[in-house]
Order: structure tokens, then C-alpha cells, then sequence
């Protein structure tokens, strides 16, 4: 089942965004970046979301237990596929009572999500670390750190970790209200020595979103995407959290919002996505279910 929708964007002057079919193509340059060499192969990646996995009863439109053969049903396009490493956009599992409870719904979600590519990238979600301090999840899905960054083809990605209280206190145990998202000074910091040593076109990965000031927003986004701005080589940030699909086009950025794995009943409604780099930095992303479309043209030569 396919379920596409144009996408409204706010584009300025200086871009041109047009409807081919049921897919959004906009035009984009990238400053600062290095030109990329013709001879690179494509690089392909699949990307997932707020899959909230957890072994109990549906709550409104979140049905946790059909994650499992969602999931399943995901598995096979995507490891058709081959793609070179996936991506977990946060919330990988659902809050529990108990450590023991949390540590469970994980081992087995991550049993089946580990299966689909050798390299995998997890960003945390606020239900990640609702009872699990970040150390505990981390250990479990072998991840050493929660934010970094990493080169794959003739692309730059970063990985963020948003889930600090505005004091600067990580989320663990219950310790956090999931409206108070932030990026805390030290990893702005990381961020943009990260970007300052990169010369390649940049992917950000991240779970709160970044391109909006409402409750699903991170407090300090605007100082995140100044950085971004600042850099001139961020093409595309992918998010996840508010669990529908969204886009916006800010100053040049792709903030592109994917739809969760959770909502509604059956693999009717599921959702994920193919994502293509290709050598001009042009990105595909291919959504499957209920998770639309996208093609950004990338830096002219």
C-alpha cells in the first residue's frame, strides 16, 4: 500500500520547488563543500522511526505489539535493498515500569532490527531513556556514544542527542518532562568543531525535531540550526518524534519529518524508508506505506 502526499514547502527566491507526480523535487546548492568525485558509488541507507515496541495493548493509535510484524514486513524490501548501514530515529521501544520490563521490550526489538544491516546507527528518543539510564541502552545495541558522527560515501553524517533537560541533565529514569528537549552547550560545541573539519555535504540524523517550536520541538533549535546555517555544508536533517510526515525548506535545509512505525493497526500502516546519496550529493529517499516520497537535486559542479 502507497500513501503519498505533496508536501508543502517555504521556499525562498532562490530555490524552485514544483509537484512531479507524487513527489516533492527541489532545487539546492551547498556551500563550502568539497565537489564530489564522479567516480564514488551511490550510497543507500534505510532509515526507520518510533517503532515503540513494547509487549502490551494498544493505547489510541499506537499499536505496539504489530511493530514486530511491521518490522518483519519492512525487512523483506529492505534487505532486497542491501543498503549500507540502517538508521533508528529514536524510540526504538516504549516506556516501561521497570528496568527489567524496558531491558526486555529492547532484546527483542533489537534482535529482529539488527538483522536488516551489519552497520547500524541508533538515535535516542525520550522512551529509549524513560527507565533505561542512556549508558544502558547504548551498551545493549553495542553503540558507544550517543552522539558522533561518521563518513559513508562522499557524505558527512551526524548523529544528534537531544534528550538533555534544559539544565543540561541527561534524560534517565523518569528524571525529564519529554517537552524539555535540548542540545546541551557541550555538544554545540562538538557540533560545530564536527562541522569545521568536514568537507563533504552533510546528513543529520535526530529524533526531536529541529525545524519547529512546538511541544515535539527542541528548546534551543534555532541555535542548532544557526550552526547548521553557519557550516553551509547541511543539506538534510531526517527527525522523527511527532510520528507523521512533515517537511519544511528553512534557509536552504531539508527538514524532513518521518512518519512512525507504530501508528495504527497491521502492516497496512506501516511506514519506512530507502534513502539514495548519490555522487552529485542529489538524495532520494523512497518511502514505503505510509511514509512519502522526497528528491532534492544536490550541489551543482
Amino acid at each position: 500500500m502507497k500513501y503519498d502526499r505533496p508536501q508543502k514547502t517555504a521556499a525562498k527566491n532562490t530555490r524552485r520547488a514544483f509537484l512531479l507526480g507524487t513527489t516533492l523535487v527541489l532545487t539546492n546548492g551547498v556551500r563550502g563543500i568539497a565537489c564530489p568525485d564522479e567516480h564514488q558509488t551511490t550510497t543507500r541507507f534505510g532509515m526507520i522511526t518510533d517503532l515503540h515496541y513494547a509487549d502490551k495493548s494498544p493505547s489510541g493509535s499506537r499499536h505496539y505489539r504489530d511493530t514486530l510484524a511491521k518490522l518483519e514486513k519492512a525487512s523483506d524490501q529492505i534487505q532486497k535493498a542491501t543498503p549500507d548501514f540502517m538508521v533508528e530515529l529514536g524510540d526504538l521501544i516504549d516506556a516501561a515500569d521497570s528496568v527489567e520490563t524496558e531491558l526486555r521490550y529492547l532484546k527483542r526489538i533489537n534482535q529482529e532490527f539488527s538483522q536488516l544491516a551489519k552497520q547500524r546507527h541508533y538515535v535516542l528518543g525520550n522512551h529509549c531513556v524513560d527507565t533505561l539510564k542512556k549508558e544502558e541502552f547504548l551498551s545493549e545495541v553495542q553503540q558507544k556514544q550517543s552522539f558522533y558522527s561518521f563518513d559513508s560515501g562522499n557524505t558527512h553524517f551526524i548523529i544528534i542527542d537531544s534528550c538533555f533537560r534544559s539544565d543540561g541533565t541527561p534524560y534517565s529514569r523518569k528524571n525529564f518532562k519529554w517537552t524539555d528537549a535540548n542540545v546541551p552547550s557541550h555538544e554545540l560545541e562538538w557540533l560545530r568543531s564536527d562541522l569545521a573539519n568536514t568537507t563533504l555535504p552533510t546528513i543529520v540524523l535526530a529524533h526531536q525535531r529541529l525545524d519547529t517550536k512546538d511541544n515535539h520541538g527542541v528548546r534551543n533549535a534555532a541555535d542548532v540550526r544557526e550552526v547548521f546555517e553557519n557550516s553551509g555544508k547541511v543539506q538534510a536533517v531526517f527527525q522523527g518524534h511527532s510520528h507523521k510526515n512533515d517537511y519544511k525548506d528553512l534557509n536552504g535545509i531539508h527538514y524532513c519529518t518521518m512518519v512512525a512505525m507504530v501508528e495504527g493497526k497491521g502492516v497496512k500502516n506501516n511506514g519506512f524508508s530507502l534513502v539514495q546519496v548519490k555522487p552529485d550529493t542529489s538524495i532520494v529517499v523512497e518511502g514505503f506505506v505510509k511514509q512519502n516520497n522526497y528528491q532534492w537535486t544536490g550541489k551543482a559542479k
